[in-house]
């Protein structure tokens, strides 16, 4: 049995208010993206070490330290029940790579109706950037909130990033035809060069270092750990959310653009609503269980925006008004996991089979 974390009582309380008001703090994260954006363009910006010439990327840390953590708390006993049971596994990471490809172009086609001179190709490669992402860690908090199969998600997490290096510039070369303009070189360019490396060494690396960490350490060093990274982990995602938003909101604020703040909500929304609801009618096809098809669909809904918002300040860093939709699905994907784990805990009738 792994040892648990020798935590203090006030930082436990803390983190336990964080962890049940999630979707309220990512909200408080963004007001204060918008009203105080100085500190978090500051930390976004690469900062020279003095050793050769490493820089310090902020943006790229706090992901490493997100997902380190969670790593760490891979509970990797539960994983061997998908050994003797891997449907749900596989249907699910089958879904989450499929199903972006189903519902994006579908999108993209409604936005060249748009009047936007380059047939909305902005808010698609956000979109893009976001699906072509691994499942968010977040799926397994909101899978032990709810009735859901706590081995499947823990298993999709991981499955789908440690396949990322594959999947993410796959995704991205498929899709990119449909862009238009300035946007198809920039994101074929991302496909081909930074998405191997950003997926291995941004995503992968510090997964599995949090799972070899868990694997190989004494008792007393990896309680030491899970009482200092673990904690750390749930601040710093805020904190990661606070300098992506700051690229944006701040600077959205000063000069507004209504049109371009309903154009993000609207086409975040409906890739969202999409994702989740074909996870939902998949699960359902597929006959999975309930336990096992609420996992599916919150795999389905929710992806890693964190690590597409370091993505795009990385490979578009003069486009920040396209981290826009991306901060937008990033709510809202906690909002409709919420929903879903409602739903569940209700038992509405023909919903419960869906999403547990």
């Amino acid at each position: 049995m792994c040892p648990q974390p020798a935590r203090n009582p006030s930082v436990s309380h803390l983190l336990a208010l964080l962890r049940r008001h999630l979707g309220r703090a990512v909200a408080v994260t963004y007001v204060a993206a918008a009203v105080l954006p100085g500190p978090g363009l500051w930390l976004r910006h690469p900062h020279a070490t003095g050793i050769a010439e490493l820089s310090l990327r902020t943006p790229q840390l706090l992901l490493a330290l997100v997902l380190f953590g969670a790593g760490l708390q891979v509970p990797l006993r539960e994983l061997r029940l998908l050994v003797r049971r891997p449907a749900a596994l596989v249907a699910g990471l089958g879904l989450h790579i499929l199903v972006p490809l189903l519902i994006v172009p579908g999108v993209a086609l409604a936005l060249r109706l748009s009047p936007d001179h380059d047939g909305g190709s902005g808010m698609i490669a956000a979109m893009i950037l976001v699906v072509a992402m691994p499942v968010a860690a977040g799926a397994t908090v909101w899978t032990a909130k709810g009735d859901g199969d706590q081995p499947t998600a823990v298993g999709l997490v991981l499955a789908s990033t440690l396949v990322s290096p594959l999947t993410v510039p796959l995704t991205l070369a498929v899709l990119c035809p449909l862009l238009q303009g300035d946007y198809a070189g920039r994101l074929a360019v991302a496909a081909h060069s930074a998405g191997n490396a950003f997926a291995l060494t941004s995503v992968v690396l510090p997964c599995a270092a949090g799972i070899l960490c868990r694997l190989v350490l004494p008792r007393r060093a990896l309680g030491v750990l899970l009482g200092t990274a673990v904690p750390a982990a749930l601040p710093g995602s805020l904190l990661l959310t606070y300098v992506n938003a700051s690229g944006v909101l701040g600077p959205f604020l000063r000069h507004p653009r209504p049109v371009l703040l309903l154009a993000a909500l609207a086409v975040a929304a409906t890739v969202c609503g999409l994702s989740f609801t074909l996870g939902r009618v998949a699960s359902r096809v597929l006959r999975l269980d309930a336990r096992a098809g609420a996992s599916v669909t919150l795999a389905c809904g929710m992806n890693n925006s964190s690590a597409s918002a370091v993505l795009i300040t990385t490979t578009l860093p003069d486009r920040p008004h396209i981290l826009l939709p991306v901060l937008a699905y990033g709510l809202l994907q906690k909002v409709a996991a919420g929903r879903v784990v409602r739903m569940g805990q209700e038992g509405e009738p023909g919903v419960r089979a869906a999403s547990g």
